[in-house]
């Protein structure tokens, strides 16, 4: 294919990713009032389900006084003459990207699919599964871990009992899809390492060396978005460890897959 054909090819992709986005939007838009109440404004309420698991959780463990969070004392305004339609909007085009990232990520398959060879595409027939199931779970742990941790720490944190925090709309919208979008991105770390490891940027025994880094870098970044205390911190830096340590075992399966095969060629 010429130049011109692949971005004809690229245009008809995109074209009908854009469409599913519409489509999802459009799912989000009739759903908009369970959308917003008890999705997006989920935890800000103190019966969101973390805050309860939590609560219950903290009390079979003895750590209640820790895992059982205050009531959160924050009120939603908009400043804006369109900042709710703009909110709007925003969530029902996030939504739709979230409904369809499955075909999305299909589309973009497909795309690159005819440039892999047969043997590339024989060890990567799961693909979209995996990177679909893995940006759902990131999805989730980002919604129910990462955002109402962040959220609670900042509705309760005050400079003075005088002052009332009086967030926008946009302002809590800004805050907290980043949160739940990042978290799904973040989880695609065992693929992505695995796919850099097929191409030789990075082996086992640099993840295995640059590990204390890694859970370092891992910890201070989550430290920064959830609330100051050690729990809270754990609580959100397993996962992301858990994920880091499946990477370098992906990359040590990969690193056997080519030593096999370099010995059969050899043979």
């Amino acid at each position: 294919m010429s130049f011109i054909d692949h971005l004809d090819d690229l245009r008809k992709h995109i074209f009908r990713s854009v469409i599913a986005i519409v489509i999802g939007a459009l799912l989000i838009a009739y759903y908009n009032n369970f959308v917003i109440k008890k999705i997006l404004m989920g935890p800000t309420h103190s019966d969101f389900p973390t805050y309860v698991y939590l609560c219950k959780l903290g009390h079979l463990l003895g750590f209640s006084n820790t895992l059982c969070l205050e009531e959160i004392h924050v009120k939603m305004q908009s400043n804006a003459v369109a900042g709710q339609f703009n909110v709007f909007m925003n969530i029902v085009l996030i939504g739709g990207f979230i409904a369809a990232f499955p075909y999305i990520f299909w589309q973009f398959w497909k795309f690159i699919k005819p440039a892999l060879k047969t043997n590339e595409l024989r060890k990567t027939t799961a693909v979209i599964f995996w990177v679909s199931l893995l940006f759902f779970i990131g999805i989730l742990f980002g919604y129910f871990i990462v955002a109402p941790y962040t959220i609670h720490f900042f509705a309760n944190f005050t400079l003075d009992e005088n002052i009332e925090n009086i967030w926008t709309i946009a302002s809590y919208f800004n805050t907290i899809v980043p949160l739940i979008m990042g978290s799904g991105i973040a989880f695609q770390l065992p693929l992505v390492l695995f796919f850099l490891a097929k191409i030789n940027v990075v082996s086992t025994a640099f993840l295995k060396k640059y590990r204390r880094h890694s859970i370092l870098i891992i910890v201070i970044l989550v430290s920064i978005i959830t609330p100051p205390d050690m729990l809270s911190t754990i609580i959100c830096s397993i996962p992301l460890v858990l994920l880091y340590e499946i990477s370098i075992l992906l990359c040590a399966r990969v690193e056997k897959q080519q030593l096999a095969a370099e010995k059969q060629e050899w043979s």
